[in-house]
Order: structure tokens, then sequence, then C-alpha cells
């Protein structure tokens, strides 16, 4: 999101741009919760690097760190706002991780979308939202991620990149097998998945249960036979009031 623009990274080497302003996706997969990464030295534009310390569930470091920064992370001083560089933040940085597919080639491969805290958290603008914001607006109006066209739109307001969300079309009947698989599949649990380059740790980490997509069949009630209808119902009327 470097420069309010929309790019493909591959290996750290940037391999596409968006040519729009916005980018529509699917959110196919999402972690349960933020993550948390520590990096020493200031940010250098171009170099990899890992960090020193990081937590997959934002509240311990991760069981496979050397040495920990802090038994815990609200303990820990670089998680304090005001840690970050100039005295800017914190630190220690907040992520949440998405697995998402192209909303205009959902059959094409998934993508990882990580979202940092500022386009996390906070409040509604104009029917835009930051992330978990969106996500419990949808999920007051019965509505799950993985069933609507997310809009991916960079905050105006603010010099940093921020993205806010928006809902603006519903998944049609055809696609909704495709994504189902998809939302199972081994890459879509790698999106969701902090790695850290030189460690190889993930053999023996739990696999994250959360879903967009219910993950056993249930029976319908008739609010849930009327769920497709419903879900297109209040997106027109979601866009028309924009």
């Amino acid at each position: 999101m470097q420069d309010k623009k929309f790019r493909m990274l591959m290996g750290g080497e940037e391999v596409a741009q968006a040519p729009d302003a916005h980018l529509d996706v699917v959110i196919v997969k999402m972690a349960h919760t933020v993550t948390r990464t520590y990096y020493e030295g200031s940010y250098q534009a171009g170099k990899i690097t890992s960090p020193v310390c990081w937590s997959h569930d934002g509240k311990t470091p991760a069981k496979e760190i050397p040495v920990a920064q802090a038994k815990s992370c609200y303990q820990c001083t670089h998680s304090v706002r005001g840690s970050g560089n100039n005295g800017v933040g914190t630190a220690c940085k907040l992520s949440w991780r998405l697995a998402v597919v192209l909303a205009n080639d959902i059959s094409g491969e998934i993508l990882q979308l990580v979202l940092p805290s500022m386009s996390c958290f906070g409040k509604e603008s104009n029917g835009r939202y930051p992330f978990r914001p969106y996500i419990q607006m949808l999920a007051n109006n019965n509505i799950s991620a993985g069933r609507v066209i997310t809009r991916l739109q960079f905050d105006e307001g603010t010099n940093i990149p921020k993205l806010l969300l928006s809902p603006v079309a519903a998944i049609e009947e055809k696609d909704l097998k495709d994504l189902k698989i998809k939302s199972t599949s081994q890459d879509a649990e790698n999106a969701i998945t902090l790695t850290v380059a030189q460690n190889n740790y993930n053999e023996d980490r739990p696999t994250v249960q959360f879903d967009v997509f219910l993950e056993k069949p249930y029976e319908q009630s008739e609010a849930d036979k009327n769920r497709d209808k419903d879900v297109t119902d209040i997106i027109d009327k979601w866009v028309n009031k924009k």
C-alpha cells in the first residue's frame, strides 16, 4: 500500500500494481486476531529484515522466539504508545492478515492482505469502515464477509496509507462453491498465518479455525433461506444510500 497504491509483492519484490485508486476483493478467510512484530532499528525501503520479536495472538510473544522482549505484550515497553520512531505510534506493530481473491478473478490465486493497525481500527467515514468495524457491521446485518464483494479504498483524509472498506455487491451463487473450497485450502491458511523467514516454526503451530464460511452443514431456518436475497437487498440499499 506504499504511496497509496495497491502493489502485488512476491518475495519482497513488486510484480504488479493495480491501475485504479480502489481494489475490489472477496475475503476468503481471516485470522482470529491481530499479530505483533517488533523490528530493531529504523525502516529502510527495499531492505528485507526479520523481526526480533513477534506474537501470533497480539498478547504473548511466540514460543519459538530465542529471547522475547517481555513476558507479555501488554507489559512490553515496545507496545507503549510513543515508543515508535520519533515518538509516533508504537515500536511493536499490530497487523491483521486476510486471504483474499480479486473480485474480477474469483477463480484466481489467493492473495495475502496484511492490514496495519490504522486500517483495522477506528470509526466509519461516509459509509466506509476500517477492517474490524466493517466485519462487525456486516455481522450486525447477518452477512458473512465471504458473501460480499469488498471495496478497498485509501482514506484521503490522512497522509498515511490507511484503507477503508465498504460492500459493493453480493457474491453470485455460481461462485460460492469455488470460494468455499478456497476458504479451506492450505493457501488460505498460509495467507492468514504470520511467518518469520529465518524460523521454521509453523509445524508446531495450531491451525487457525476461523473462517468467513461456516465449517459444517446446518439446517437452514426460514431467515437463512432468504439470506441470499437479503444480502443483495442490503447491499443495494447501501450503495444507493452512498
